[in-house]
């Protein structure tokens, strides 16, 4: 199947020239849960790639379990793809009002996604391609992971204090970020740290436990994070300790300082 790029006739590319919309075809199996039952179960998806949002997976209306769902009044408008309509999920006791969407008369340019449909990512017990789990939200294909053994010195300083400094960091380069140097625990001041509640997760790289500065002054909450159990292409970085540039006084690499990002 080959990929759909979308023309770029409908109303909102008139004020948004630049604006992306494409289609990709999906080869894989995807399946998605939602209260103890398999609502979705698709060999059939597609994913959306959009400017300004991560990836959405739309499916074939056919591979949705519309037992499972009821349509509701609600609707919005896109100016780049049209009207949506919603469905609320009922599912083994559980209920998510307008979880689901799909652009049941399209614009022209967005034709491919009529009969399908989407779904809001974090409320769904999961979602799984192929047998494995996957997180946050789809994956965008063109996006790659380099994590890289360096011998360079990296240096981590909070309040005058030396907090990290190794030479058998691993750098990980990911596209359209800056790069990420992750420390082995060994060559961190853990007894500076204590582990926060804070938990997030990548599509990426998987579940990330988050750490906060206590043992000086200043207390910093959330400084570093760190995968336990990293999603496979991102192994190398297992038990690795990554600190936030913007909560850092400086992070050295080659003696040279690490600009910290402007937002």
């Amino acid at each position: 199947m080959a990929t759909t790029e979308i023309n770029n006739s409908a109303p909102g590319f008139a004020k948004h020239p630049g604006y992306r919309l494409k289609v990709l075809p999906c080869d894989k199996r995807v399946r998605v849960t939602f209260g103890g039952e398999t609502i979705i179960d698709s060999k059939a998806a597609k994913l959306l790639l959009e400017s300004s949002y991560v990836p959405v997976y739309y499916f074939p209306k056919q591979d949705f379990r519309s037992e499972f769902g009821e349509k509701t009044a609600h609707d919005t408008y896109c100016p780049f793809k049209g009207n949506a309509s919603y469905w609320t999920l009922k599912a083994g006791g559980k209920t998510g009002e307008n979880l689901v969407w799909g652009y049941e008369s399209p614009y022209d340019e967005a034709s491919t996604l009529a009969g399908h449909v989407a779904l809001y990512w974090q409320p769904m017990d999961g979602w799984f391609e192929e047998d494995e789990e996957i997180f946050c939200h789809a994956r965008d294909p063109h996006v790659r992971l380099d994590i890289l053994k360096s011998s360079r010195p990296v240096r981590v300083e909070v309040g005058g204090s030396v907090i990290a400094e190794s030479t058998r960091a691993r750098f990980l380069f990911e596209t359209g970020l800056a790069p990420r140097h992750y420390i082995p625990r060994e060559d961190v001041r853990m007894d500076l740290l204590t582990k926060s509640e804070t938990r997030t997760q990548c599509p990426y790289k998987g579940n990330a436990q988050y750490f906060s500065l206590s043992g000086i002054n200043p207390s910093i909450a959330d400084i570093a994070w760190s995968y336990a159990e990293p999603l496979p292409e991102a192994s190398p970085i297992a038990g690795h300790i990554c600190f936030h540039k913007r909560h850092v006084d400086a992070i050295y690499v080659d003696g040279v300082r690490q600009e910290k990002p402007s937002d």
